[in-house]
């Protein structure tokens, strides 16, 4: 069974996914045949309370120490924001939580005012697969937009998100989905949404939806203490990098 539901298209050989600048390691692939990738949940379930209470401590400790430390880039993104195309500053994204739990999550606005009502003239350039929405040069998105967004700044305000309970500091990525997804891809909502993960020190719009979605079980298979300080680590590095931000 692990092999039938792995070969997906993270096993499509690279030559065959040239278009896209991430290609999965042998050795991934490999670890992906260890696990029965169709029940995420019991996996998700079998992990320590011990573990899932740190991190939640852990989620709350750092993100109010973030916010304090990075106050001065709050103002400064927010006034750069007003400046340039007025109020609101935070943009509340619907996006599903855990289990599919709706929720409102926080960013600084990125976008024009009337995005979200354009949104529907754009999807046939979606360059992104499944249910993803990705434009490189979204004509919606604002000059103060740009920058935000490939240095990752638009996504502090989650922090807040954490603090509630709705997000964690790791864990897959909310997105904002155009179709439904298939049982097998809906297993990701299985952990808590995270400001980082897996697709995010992977070179984040350059991964394709199907390895996306194998990447978040990766890392709810792969969840540990361990594995969330080596993905905050990375963070710092993929953010300096600015890979497949925008």
């Amino acid at each position: 069974m692990a092999e039938v539901v792995a070969a997906t298209a993270a096993d499509v050989p690279a030559e065959e996914n040239a278009g896209r600048a991430y290609t999965v390691s042998p050795e991934r692939r490999a670890r992906r045949m260890l696990v029965d990738r169709t029940n995420m949940r019991a996996v998700y379930e079998s992990k320590p309370f011990a573990y899932k209470l740190v991190k939640r401590v852990a989620d709350v400790a750092l993100s109010c120490g973030a916010l304090v430390a990075l106050s001065p880039v709050f103002a400064i993104t927010a006034l750069a924001i007003v400046v340039e195309d007025g109020r609101p500053v935070i943009y509340a994204a619907k996006r599903e939580g855990q289990d599919g739990k709706p929720f409102k999550m926080y960013k600084f606005r990125s976008m024009y005012r009337d995005a979200e009502s354009r949104l529907h003239e754009l999807l046939g350039e979606n360059e992104q697969t499944g249910p993803a929405f990705k434009i490189k040069d979204d004509p919606r998105i604002t000059r103060v937009g740009k920058f935000i967004r490939r240095a990752s700044i638009d996504e502090l305000p989650q922090l807040v998100n954490i603090i509630r309970g709705e997000m964690s500091i790791v864990g897959p990525r909310a997105i904002q989905r155009t179709q439904e997804y298939t049982p097998y891809e809906a297993q990701r909502l299985v952990a808590k949404p995270g400001l980082t993960c897996y697709w995010q020190v992977s070179g984040r719009a350059n991964v394709d939806w199907e390895e996306w979605v194998e990447l978040d079980l990766d890392y709810i298979q792969d969840m540990s203490l361990l594995t969330d300080i080596k993905l905050i680590l990375k963070t710092f590095g993929a953010v300096l990098e600015g890979e497949g931000g925008y």
